[in-house]
């Protein structure tokens, strides 16, 4: 996480830099050998590479060589991390599925967005169907996001549910975050929680090295495909004056996802904080699985 006070708590809403910096991609991820060009990159390509995607340089990674009839697993970190920050799991997910991860426009090794120029969610879908082109092909996906991440695959998933079949969410930022930050920090708020309250919002309007703005709106429904909700346990405790009040945000805005279909559950990760998934890799790497393979089931 960003090692500033207001950066370390916005983090929890939408950029989280630093914390998951001690993880790296294992070589087999995060080399790039050279023997690949972007067109290998297809259902059987294994390295990190960049593709084009929308006229951009889309940093990708890809391993594990499951079935083709079973779904592709595709990691999107959280806000201001590239894919490494998935690395591990990515690494773990792929000794039994095939699993891709992509650094979004601003993150890791890919392209930035033109300066000046916000992103919104419809550029994110863009990016996001012509990755999945030319990684998943015609094969089912699951899409597993982390905070920001998790918040583009359940505005995603709705319009996509001819592709994507499952869905895990890792503490994603919230539906109403600006307007839930608002009402729970108050605008004379001083110290910490003002610096928490103001950091989440100017991040919200796209101070963030996605230039990616995050609207707030309703969460639609994406029909009865598994969906998997994981929250953190404990994130707040540095703005001890409004800790419980945001906690109960958080968990309440975690509730709004379940909108996303009728087979979908929220679960409290113990003990982690946003990090679910280096804080908790097991139960990340179980709840993956489990979508999956209710997924595979389902075609």
């Amino acid at each position: 996480m960003f090692r500033t006070l207001a950066k370390a708590v916005a983090a929890v809403a939408v950029v989280c830099t630093v914390a998951g910096a001690g993880l790296v991609l294992n070589e087999e991820f995060g080399k790039d050998d050279g023997k690949h060009t972007a067109a290998d990159a297809g259902p059987s390509f294994t390295g990190t590479k960049k593709i084009r995607v929308d006229g951009h340089s889309v940093n990708v990674s890809c391993s594990g060589d499951s079935d083709a009839d079973r779904p592709l697993v595709l990691l999107m970190a959280g806000g201001g991390e590239g894919l490494d920050n998935m690395a591990s799991l990515q690494k773990v997910l792929s000794r039994t599925n095939r699993v891709c991860s992509y650094d979004r426009l601003g993150e890791g090794r890919s392209d930035k967005p033109e300066a000046g120029t916000p992103q919104h969610v419809n550029d994110a879908a863009v990016l996001l169907t012509g990755v999945l082109d030319q990684l998943a092909g015609d094969r089912p996906v699951v899409l597993a996001g982390h905070s920001l991440g998790g918040n583009i695959a359940a505005r995603y998933t709705p319009d996509h549910t001819d592709r994507v079949k499952g869905l895990v969410l890792l503490d994603a930022t919230i539906p109403h975050l600006t307007r839930d930050m608002k009402a729970t920090v108050p605008a004379d708020a001083t110290g910490a929680s003002a610096q928490v309250r103001d950091g989440a919002i100017a991040a919200n309007e796209g101070q963030n090295p996605e230039q990616f703005v995050i609207a707030d709106g309703p969460v639609h429904p994406a029909g009865d495909i598994p969906v998997e909700i994981l929250r953190h346990e404990s994130q707040y405790s540095i703005v001890p004056e409004h800790e419980t009040a945001l906690e109960k945000m958080w968990a309440d805005g975690q509730q709004e996802w379940l909108e996303l279909s009728t087979d979908s559950k929220v679960t409290m990760a113990e003990g982690t904080g946003h990090y679910i998934h280096t804080d908790s890799p097991d139960v990340a790497v179980k709840t993956v699985q489990d979508v999956t393979a209710r997924a595979a089931k389902a075609e």
